[in-house]
């Protein structure tokens, strides 16, 4: 079951509300924002993400018009906000900050795994259709990043992403490892603040921002599919 407690907190100008209908990530002010989110996806400058619930076998024709609806109707700026989609209960979403040096990184992840998947392997194409992530991690990077190490972090958290698996054994329908499922999202959210006079050029797993990546994608995926 899940349930109808709604968890909120503000932690270093960024206000976090997680509850079974969303959950949501307010900066004060804009960040710079990289995903492949459905919904105002790509480069954004924006103070908001949003990783909405939505029923098992949502199919709605245009996913991105019904929730840019939705976000209006909950008085969310529908033009600005980044929003992701799940299936997964957001509730019973996990929570994990690492900090290590000029940087300090919260991920924010809700899984399930019933389309677990592996890369590599032959299997059903699905065309232009966003579909409800089913891991969706969002990160806040409290930190001054470049570009190329915003990509770097999608690299990285990957990479989590797909350990956490190997170590909790999710196969996939053939029974084979699993290296993610077929809806997966990754928003990274970089508040470009220097901390430390550090500019974060890199972010591979022998780096500062890739040890707190990869940390913190770790065991928030590994709570949000043990808990």
């Amino acid at each position: 079951m899940h349930s109808t407690q709604i968890r909120q907190w503000t932690e270093n100008g960024v206000s976090y509300r997680i509850g079974a209908d969303y959950v949501s990530i307010r900066m004060e002010r804009e960040w710079s924002v990289l995903s492949n989110a459905p919904v105002n996806g790509g480069w954004r400058q924006t103070n908001h993400l949003v990783n909405r619930h939505v029923p098992h076998g949502y199919c709605e024709a245009d996913p991105i018009r019904e929730t840019k609806k939705w976000m209006a109707d909950h008085g969310f700026d529908a033009d600005r906000t980044v929003a992701l989609l799940t299936a997964a209960w957001t509730d019973r979403a996990a929570v994990v900050k690492r900090s290590e040096t000029g940087v300090t990184v919260t991920a924010v992840v809700t899984a399930g795994v019933s389309n677990a998947a592996r890369a590599g392997k032959p299997g059903p194409i699905y065309r232009d259709v966003p579909s409800p992530g089913t891991i969706n991690i969002l990160l806040l990077v409290d930190g001054r990043l470049t570009e190329a190490a915003m990509v770097n972090t999608v690299i990285t958290a990957t990479e989590a992403k797909s350990a956490a698996l190997q170590v909790l054994g999710v196969k996939d329908r053939d029974g084979d490892q699993a290296t993610g499922t077929t809806t997966d999202v990754v928003a990274v959210a970089a508040s470009q603040r220097t901390v430390e006079g550090v500019v974060h050029h890199y972010a591979g797993l022998a780096t500062p921002l890739g040890q707190a990546v990869g940390q913190a994608v770790y065991r928030a995926l590994t709570e949000a599919l043990s808990g």
